[in-house]
């Protein structure tokens, strides 16, 4: 078993670390900033590129895997950097609170594409507290066929809550899967059920 690191040597790696995030920010070579952050669901991992905010996980879908993900699809060079996600954090924060129906944070899509991005289309325009099956997704993306792509592209959407695809359930309204796990989602649809936004 390793010591555990002096007060000291805490300080001097967080202070190392400021300094080469905002180097690398200064360079224009920080292309995904990350950080993590506490919510109802447990930890998230946010990571954001210069366009948006390009990808939320849980918990649960490892995060250590989405930061790979990350440097193979979109650039290796990531790196922990929260300022770049404080309005995200923020609007998250707003949100589990009860306070925010939207999130008004750029999104960047670079890991999404095909019909994947029409379903995403489709999601963000599902109203806050608001449902719709598979299948109405489906239809209203075109392909009212591909009721099974839709379950795909719902889970492997990229950034969810700010594209919500908690509100897509089965058509017998039952909720169905999700990334965060079935109980998360339950817990967003009964958040949005009872938010009191503004007050």
């Amino acid at each position: 078993m390793e010591p555990a690191d002096s007060p000291l040597e805490e300080h001097l790696r967080g202070h190392l670390h400021a300094v080469l995030e905002r180097r690398a920010a200064q360079a224009g070579v920080l292309d995904v900033a990350y950080r993590t952050v506490d919510s109802p669901l447990g930890s998230l991992l946010l990571a954001a590129t210069e366009v948006g905010v390009v990808r939320i996980a849980f918990e649960r879908q490892d995060h250590d895997a989405a930061l790979d993900e990350l440097a193979r699809v979109v650039s290796p060079r990531v790196l922990r950097a929260p300022a770049r996600l404080d309005g995200t954090a923020r609007e998250l924060e707003e949100y589990f609170e009860g306070h925010r129906t939207g999130f008004d944070v750029p999104v960047d899509l670079t890991l999404a594409g095909g019909f994947r991005l029409a379903v995403l289309d489709v999601l963000r325009r599902i109203g806050f507290g608001a449902t719709l099956s598979y299948a109405g997704v489906a239809e209203r993306a075109g392909s009212p066929r591909a009721v099974r792509a839709v379950g795909t592209a719902c889970a492997r959407n990229p950034v969810p809550l700010v594209v919500p695809c908690h509100r897509v359930v089965r058509s017998d309204g039952s909720v169905g899967e999700y990334a965060g796990g079935p109980q998360a989602k339950r817990l967003l649809l009964a958040l949005e059920r009872g938010a009191k936004v503004g007050g």
